[in-house]
């Protein structure tokens, strides 16, 4: 890689880290970087980044701010800085960590950086849909990833049994990870499948999902950021509901008789309100609203 002119010589001039930071904050900016995968803008990112190669706390800042680096600590920070600039690398993929509120994932380019609102319907365990979380035994997430939901699953319901579905083996090694780090090998099960086809017989309690939803035109127009994520965990279809249309097709055969199923669709709602006028869709209210995720009971889809 050839050097950015704006990097060269760098290293004479960055004494402390409030330097790095003004730096990378400038550089983030001047480079138009996009800002999906976590943090929201650049100053946070810049933060993240700079503590993170300086194992430094995530949420300290501020004490650190006037100290001064060594060579070798200012040589790492500006490579991290020019990896996230140049090749457009989610900070995810630098660091090999993402967060879903107080919990952290292992990640890397084998699975989609972790980030849904279903998350946050898990840390009120599906409250009031579930009346009482206990009682839920199993528990599927289709289209797992990381493992991320499934590990927020079966925290959110301590009796379930719970498995989780990809039909990427490279995926499924990095939930492996998580699910090891989160020591829940004995309850969680990883299972190498396309949506429902490994699961004949099965039936759960909660089928929770957040599969590929980004529509063609969408895909087509994706910043680079999100081109070094795994392509079959964006796009799906046309219209993006070639996934979503597969779980409404089966969900009921694979959900127990009181089961609901939670999927997370994006953008998508009016499109697929159009296609399905029959069904009667519960959008569920998340902290970006009541457009991205609905529930239905299994006597919904029957």
């Amino acid at each position: 890689m050839q050097m950015n002119p704006y990097f060269s010589g760098a290293e004479q001039d960055l004494l402390t880290v409030r330097d790095c930071l003004r730096f990378a904050v400038s550089r983030f900016q001047q480079a138009e970087l996009f800002f999906g995968h976590g943090s929201s803008e650049a100053y946070d990112e810049a933060a993240y980044l700079i503590l993170h190669t300086l194992h430094l706390p995530p949420d300290t800042l501020e004490p650190f701010l006037d100290a001064r680096l060594t060579g070798i600590e200012r040589s790492d920070v500006l490579n991290i800085i020019l990896q996230r600039v140049e090749k457009r690398v989610p900070a995810a993929y630098l660091t090999h960590e993402a967060f879903l509120g107080d919990y952290r994932f292992y990640v890397d380019e084998r699975v989609i950086v972790p980030r849904s609102f279903i998350a946050e319907l898990l840390r009120e365990q599906l409250s009031p849909w579930v009346a009482d979380p206990e009682e839920i035994t199993s528990v599927l997430d289709l289209c797992t990833g990381s493992g991320c939901l499934a590990i927020l699953a079966a925290d959110a319901f301590p009796n379930a049994l719970v498995e989780a579905v990809d039909i990427s083996p490279d995926a499924l090694a990095v939930a492996a990870h998580n699910v090891a780090d989160y020591q829940l090998e004995n309850r969680l099960q990883l299972i190498e499948s396309n949506l429902f086809t490994e699961l004949l017989g099965r039936r759960y309690d909660i089928i929770i999902s957040n599969p590929p939803y980004v529509d063609a035109e969408s895909v087509a127009a994706l910043p680079p950021e999100y081109l070094h994520e795994p392509e079959l965990s964006l796009g799906s279809g046309k219209d993006g509901l070639d996934a979503t249309r597969n779980i409404l097709r089966h969900a009921a055969d694979h959900l127990t008789e009181n089961g609901i199923l939670i999927v997370e669709i994006g953008h998508n709602r009016e499109v697929l309100e159009d296609a399905y006028p029959d069904l009667p869709f519960t959008w569920l209210e998340v902290s970006a609203g009541d457009q991205f995720v609905f529930m239905l009971h299994r006597n919904d889809l029957l």
